[in-house]
Order: C-alpha cells, then structure tokens, then sequence
C-alpha cells in the first residue's frame, strides 16, 4: 500500500510541471493533496482526472486559496468532507477530507499556517485546540487512521535546518512543538516517516526566498500521522526531490498489506 502527500500550492500550475505524469507512473493507492487552490469546476477532465483513479475535492469557499482533494485507486466505502460541528470556519476554507476503506480511513489535512500575521496565528492555535478534541475522539473509535498533510509545524530540532533563528517564528514555536509532543506521545499517534528514517536533512518544504532549495535549507512540516495499530507497517518512506512541483516535495510512505 502506497500512500503520498503532496501539497501542490496550486494543482494546476503542478499539472503544468509534470506532477500527474510523474503521479501515474508511482502506483500510488492514495494520493493526498493539500492546496489545490483551484475550485473544482475549473479543473480539466483530461488533465486532472488520471485514467484508474477516483478524485474527490473539498474546495475553500474563496477562490484560489487553500483547498484539499483525494485520488483513491479503490473507490472508497466513504468521502467525508470537511471536519463537520465545531469547524465550520475551516470547513469553509477547504481543509480535511476523508476516505473510508473498510477499517481503514486515510484524510488528506491542511493545517492553517501562521505566518501570515498575528490574527491567523491565533486562528492555528484555535484549531490546534479543536482539532485535539477530534483527534482523541478518533483513537476511541475501532478504525485505523492515516492523517497526511502539510501540518505547518516542525517537531523537533532535527526537522529544519536553521533551528535557533526560527525560535520565534510560526511553524517552530515552542507551543506549536509541544503540541506535536502531545500528539506523537499521550495522545498515542505516530509519525510515520520517522519510524524508518532518523536522518537529519530531510526536509519537505523549502522557502521560496534566497537558495532555501539549492542549499536544502528546509523545513520538515508535512507528514503522515497513523495511528499505533499502522505502526509496524511502515515499511519504506522517501521525499521525492529529483523534480519539484511546488515549494513542498511529496511524502512517500509504503505500508505493508492492500488497501
């Protein structure tokens, strides 16, 4: 079972660049997308919809911003869009999407970034709260999870290059940080990538500024969140680098057995 996350910061302008030729050709199972920043009804059939896959978007209300889509091999029992009672703000800006294959629910999130100014900083921090309610609700249900996305947070000293400079800027805060101890600690969820992969310099997200990329002066902020009964079946994971698609490079984890 192949799944990635890949937030394309604009499908279409990825399209241009190659990402569903390079996208068919790794026999992924289920693709997750963050930032399609495309309404659906924009998207060309033959260009956006590969032959052998079932797509399903949840678009932000405004245009051009945000937005989160699913390309599922199997069709799934069931697409959830949205996070539903509670989220209606973040439902309206195109953030979670959900698909159900038996006991198994893989979801494509984008969690809101901070960077932007002080008010979306506190808009992140509500959401975390939120979202923590969810996330605990989930490990109660008898369902096995796979959470991918661009979670606009590092986690540890090792998953950014310039870890002192960064100290006060969003997606490094200490808060932020610890949330993510709760999460991959008390709250029982594991990071995918770093049950296989303990090197430093693997990085996901480059700013477009300066030679961030050439120098791979990065930023490690996306990833696939499961739960503890998936944990023994990562088997393989790499961040695809040889084209870029976008200022984030898509995440690859196998996992042992089918869909």
């Amino acid at each position: 079972m192949k799944i990635i996350s890949a937030n394309l910061n604009g499908i279409r302008a990825a399209e241009r660049k190659g990402f569903f030729q390079w996208m068919l050709k790794q026999n992924v199972d289920v693709l997750c997308i963050q930032e399609t920043k495309a309404q659906e009804n924009q998207l060309s059939p033959e260009l956006h919809y590969p032959e052998g896959y079932h797509a399903y978007f949840f678009d932000a209300e405004k245009k051009g911003y945000s937005g989160v889509a699913l390309y599922c091999k199997k069709k799934p029992d069931l697409v959830t869009r949205g996070l539903g009672k509670g989220f209606e703000d973040m439902d309206a800006e195109g953030r979670y999407i959900q698909a159900d294959f038996g006991k198994l629910s893989v979801a494509s999130l984008y969690l809101p970034s901070g960077s932007a100014k002080e008010e979306r900083q506190q808009i992140k921090y509500s959401f975390m709260e939120r979202y923590t309610e969810r996330l605990k609700k989930m490990r109660r249900q008898k369902r096995e999870f796979i959470i991918c996305g661009d979670w606009n947070i590092v986690h540890k000293e090792i998953d950014i290059k310039n870890w002192k400079s960064n100290q006060k800027n969003s997606g490094c805060l200490p808060e932020e940080r610890a949330w993510l101890d709760q999460l991959f600690g008390p709250m029982g969820y594991v990071d995918a990538f770093r049950e296989v992969n303990q090197e430093a310099g693997q990085y996901t997200w480059w700013s477009n500024r300066g030679q961030s990329w050439a120098n791979n002066v990065g930023w490690r902020i996306d990833y696939q969140v499961i739960t503890p009964g998936l944990k023994d079946r990562v088997k393989g994971t790499s961040v695809y680098k040889d084209e870029r698609f976008s200022d984030h490079a898509p995440l690859i984890v196998d996992y042992d057995g089918a869909l």
